[in-house]
């Protein structure tokens, strides 16, 4: 090969590299979400521009998750980190974070993404937090996904986050949010429908992953099972959790599916009630694939129980 030929073979092997590296640096952004929930909800924005994945699975207790080296290798190659904020991840997802040493995702950074800021919080403190309250969240509570209005914000904020990330897509992300918002105030119609016959219904849940769900729907949460969040039943609450429904003529008590049934259990068949479990994430059951889903199956289970304890 002569000299002539071995610059232009270079040169164009050059062009070559340079190329597929702006390929991949112009490719699918790596979404990485704390919860199934998110990724449903950055999927619907970013399409096949991206590719979405949750760290906890629909059926775990999003408090509780067990740290895993596989989680590392997920964040190490993550773009964008999206998070549900307010502390729910802090027992388990901070030292990932610091432990993958990838910079775009570090608190502060353009691929870190906490959606608590775009969304309506409920139940924010108006006094300081102690430890004799239960595990209270001191910044409000984190289940402000069970609201579909949230989820809407949620949208936005991705669209945002993924045009800073990848301008030339801005308007394919814009299309798709505005389609999502279609969809989600056609089936909020449904769902509205589906709830108007017991808005104003009291209920018992086990934990305080319901106000937003339950503001949205129209239920009044009267009391929990848990005396404090976080804080295991206890025989004399119980007790006093069967007497308030006997006296609120109470029917239904809402449990996730992680919680051990056998109080609820007990608490119903003390005071003539039934217990429903319900789904606070995407991926809860296998059917429940999508952000969508999640409320048709929870809103069936609700709707079900409450035509059978009139």
């Amino acid at each position: 090969m002569t000299t002539s030929h071995t610059i232009k073979f270079l040169t164009a092997a050059a062009l070559l590299i340079a190329a597929a590296g702006a390929s991949q640096a112009a490719g699918k952004l790596n979404v990485i979400t704390s919860t199934e929930d998110l990724a449903s909800i950055a999927n619907e924005v970013g399409g096949d521009r991206i590719t979405a994945e949750a760290i906890a699975k629909g059926y775990q207790d999003p408090h509780f998750v067990e740290p895993k080296p596989s989680f590392l290798l997920k964040l190490q190659k993550a773009d964008v980190l999206a998070v549900v904020g307010l502390q729910l991840e802090i027992g388990w997802l901070p030292p990932l974070i610091t432990q993958s040493r990838n910079s775009r995702i570090q608190e502060g950074n353009p691929g870190y993404l906490d959606m608590s800021q775009f969304c309506e919080v409920l139940e924010i403190p108006t006094t300081q937090v102690t430890r004799a309250m239960g595990d209270v969240h001191p910044l409000g509570n984190p289940h402000y996904w069970l609201n579909p209005e949230n989820g809407r914000r949620m949208a936005k904020a991705f669209e945002t986050k993924f045009g800073e990330l990848r301008p030339a897509d801005k308007a394919y992300f814009a299309q798709r949010v505005a389609d999502f918002d279609k969809r989600l105030t056609e089936a909020e119609k449904r769902w509205n429908d589906q709830m108007a016959p017991y808005r104003g219904r009291k209920v018992i849940t086990y934990h305080r992953s319901w106000p937003n769900f339950c503001e949205r729907f129209g239920l009044v949460v009267v009391d929990y099972v848990e005396p404090k969040p976080g804080i295991p039943p206890t025989p004399v609450h119980t007790l006093e959790v069967i007497n308030t429904m006997k006296r609120d003529n109470i029917k239904l008590i809402l449990v996730e599916p992680y919680f051990d049934l056998r109080t609820p259990n007990s608490i119903a068949q003390g005071s003539g009630g039934t217990v429903a479990v319900l789904m606070p994430s995407v991926g809860g059951a296998k059917e429940i694939t999508d952000y969508f889903k999640l409320f048709d199956y929870d809103i069936n289970v609700l709707t079900s129980a409450f035509a059978k304890t009139k």
